[in-house]
């Protein structure tokens, strides 16, 4: 076919195998035998929602439920049936951890990594309160300003000003916040599977 050998951004419905019990990191090299294709690739992991179009990066392959990997490899069709193997390093051969199928070929799926920001109420009175250790310079203040906050026991507010020139900020939130309360701020980045050119075609070590 004309576009047989185009590269795109390819999501798996997958599910792990009950047979594997240790743990899968996200960009770990597995074997993937997707159709007539069999190559190595680093897939990272996602929540599946049909009814969402952000997704949620996932650190681990979880167990007992459908997730998403997303790799950059040829197109595929939908719905193609996709193995996961992973290779051992004490005898070289392939172990199978799991299974699923083609969900679609679409570089625009959004997938966010969140990343959460902690600082510390420094003085408190009513319904404001004085936190440091979040930043550390006042532009950093100014530009993180329009973002909210929030704290571990269920307090919400915002940043109004930053005092001084080390980082110590004035905040206001919808009630008291408590001295031994943590402030948090949450931040999310795009992330994308992991690059590595052509895709690496293998061989089969696989023997039931």
């Amino acid at each position: 076919l004309r576009f047989e050998n185009r590269m795109t951004v390819v999501h798996f419905k997958v599910q792990r195998s009950g047979e594997y019990d240790e743990p899968i990191k996200s960009k770990t090299p597995m074997v993937m035998s997707s159709g007539f294709r069999r190559f190595i690739a680093r897939p990272i992991y996602s929540t599946h929602s049909s009814h969402m179009d952000k997704h949620k990066f996932e650190r681990f392959w979880q167990k007992e439920r459908f997730c998403v990997a997303s790799i950059y490899a040829p197109a595929h069709m939908v719905p193609e049936s996709t193995l996961l193997f992973l290779k051992r390093e004490d005898t070289g051969s392939e172990q199978f951890v799991g299974s699923g199928s083609v969900l679609s070929c679409d570089p625009n799926r959004i997938i966010l990594r969140r990343i959460v920001l902690a600082g510390f109420p420094f003085k408190v009175h009513k319904r404001k309160s004085v936190v440091r250790f979040m930043f550390f310079n006042r532009d950093d203040i100014r530009w993180f300003k329009p973002v909210d906050l929030w704290t571990k026991r269920g307090r919400r507010g915002h940043i109004l000003d930053s005092i001084g020139s080390h980082g110590y900020m004035k905040c206001v939130f919808d009630q008291t916040v408590q001295h031994h309360d943590t402030v948090c701020m949450s931040l999310y980045k795009r992330t994308f599977p992991k690059w590595e050119g052509e895709v690496p075609v293998v061989e089969s070590t696989y023997h039931v």
